[in-house]
């Protein structure tokens, strides 16, 4: 034993040397051992032993060798014309080919998080797609508690998006209320808006006294059977998760650092003044008092929903401080977008996201956009997805007023600096379309 584990250092020194001489030792930390699913199964790596060049055949044989003895499938990057490198685009990012990729859509209400989580929902029979899994957990925490502890409902979300990203439904099964009765609920929260969860062989037949709410938008049926929801996730090629509740990326680093997933982040962000005058229309009893500021035109900047509304900026914005400073837990795995920018270029930052997360655009995903970012007419229901995308981008700044807006960039100003939102000073700006409030602004990818 002891002969093996010697034999195994010499071989990883030897490595090292030979990658320090062929000037790609950079490379070695980021691809040392290749990332492998539960469902992988460590295949004897393809050796080209006929290479002329003495110092990449030495090393194909180290790594053999080196295979051998500790049964793990290595990837030292050795550029060849049989090994293609990854692939980079202009923002510096690379996007590996194949194996499973687990998306997390992040974001906060009201900024069309639902319409771009579409964008994955209809990308066709190899995505499985969630709708706010967490909805349950946070209900459950706040009825439990009275409110939400930030470090508590940070770790119980990682824990549950860990156990569904590898479709595990048992993490969320303890918050679904009432409780599934041998992993069947009808109360999955908004069921309907996953492809995956109303088609065959998810959705089962219907019982003669099922309620309406069970049925999906396509079809009619019965309650989710959860066991078969986890058995289409584990059939599908790749796996989205689309939420509204996790307030900062670094509760996120032990999901991203799992060795079984392979995740992307993307972060959706929006211009806080669209938020407010969104969510003053989408949950107008809980607005009230913003509607009042609204009639009354004073503001009293240390009322608590003027705190709250600070507290949220900064959440975003702290949060969208730690990807784009580019750690190295999260390189090439974490994307910011701007609503407006996809509400204007659909198309082309649809096609951004699949790049970055390394998942074909599908003539499916493309088909949808076409449809439901050109209508004529926006879809009834504030949670509508069918909507004329580029005149949505801009309609809040009709819909709020002007002092409102001061107050939000009053409190709301380094978000809205870092994001490349324009302060308006005067009314007459905030109505004018005329009148762009979007820097044109790139954000590298990490």
């Amino acid at each position: 034993m002891k002969t093996k584990y010697a034999i195994i250092f010499i071989c990883i020194v030897a490595l090292v040397i030979i990658e320090k001489e062929s000037n790609i030792l950079s490379r070695v930390s980021d691809k040392l051992i290749q990332r492998q699913t539960p469902q992988q199964t460590p295949q004897t790596p393809l050796m080209d032993f006929s290479n002329n060049n003495t110092q990449n055949g030495s090393l194909a044989m180290l790594k053999l060798l080196l295979y051998r003895l500790t049964n793990m499938k290595l990837n030292f990057s050795v550029p060849s014309s049989e090994e293609p490198e990854d692939d980079e685009d202009a923002y510096g990012s690379s996007y590996s080919r194949g194996g499973h990729k687990h998306i997390l859509l992040l974001a906060t209400t009201r900024t069309g998080s639902s319409f771009v989580g579409e964008f994955f929902n209809q990308h066709g029979d190899n995505m499985f797609y969630l709708f706010e899994p967490l909805w349950h957990v946070e209900r459950m925490l706040t009825l439990a508690t009275g409110g939400t502890n930030g470090s508590v409902s940070a770790g119980v979300y990682k824990d549950v998006l860990q156990g569904l990203l590898l479709c595990d439904f048992a993490p969320l099964e303890r918050f679904i209320s009432p409780s599934p009765q041998d992993h069947v609920t009808p109360a999955l929260f908004r069921r309907e808006s996953s492809v995956s969860l109303c088609e065959e062989p998810v959705c089962t037949p219907v019982v003669k006294d099922v309620f309406e709410r069970y049925h999906c938008k396509t079809r009619r049926c019965g309650p989710l059977n959860l066991t078969l929801a986890s058995e289409s996730c584990l059939a599908k090629e790749h796996r989205t998760i689309k939420t509204v509740r996790v307030r900062q990326l670094d509760s996120l680093r032990p999901l991203v650092e799992d060795p079984r997933l392979d995740v992307r982040v993307i972060q959706l962000v929006r211009d806080p003044r669209a938020i407010l005058a969104s969510r003053m229309v989408a949950f107008s009893s809980k607005y009230q008092t913003w509607k009042a500021w609204a009639q009354d035109g004073y503001v009293p900047e240390d009322d608590e929903e003027v705190k709250r509304l600070k507290g949220n900026c900064d959440h975003i914005r702290m949060s969208a401080e730690v990807g784009l400073s580019r750690p190295r837990w999260l390189r090439r795995r974490y994307m910011l977008v701007r609503y407006e920018d996809i509400a204007r270029y659909p198309m082309q930052k649809a096609e951004e996201m699949y790049r970055f997360t390394g998942i074909p655009f599908s003539e499916q995903a493309r088909e949808w956009i076409l449809r439901n970012t050109q209508t004529t007419q926006s879809a009834s229901g504030v949670y509508s997805t069918q909507k004329n995308s580029s005149e949505q981008a801009e309609k809040w700044r009709f819909s709020i007023p002007y002092k409102l807006a001061q107050v939000v960039q009053r409190v709301c100003g380094p978000t809205m600096e870092l994001f490349g939102y324009k302060f308006v000073d005067d009314e007459k700006t905030l109505l004018n379309r005329s009148v762009s409030l979007l820097e044109d602004k790139l954000f590298y990818l990490s």
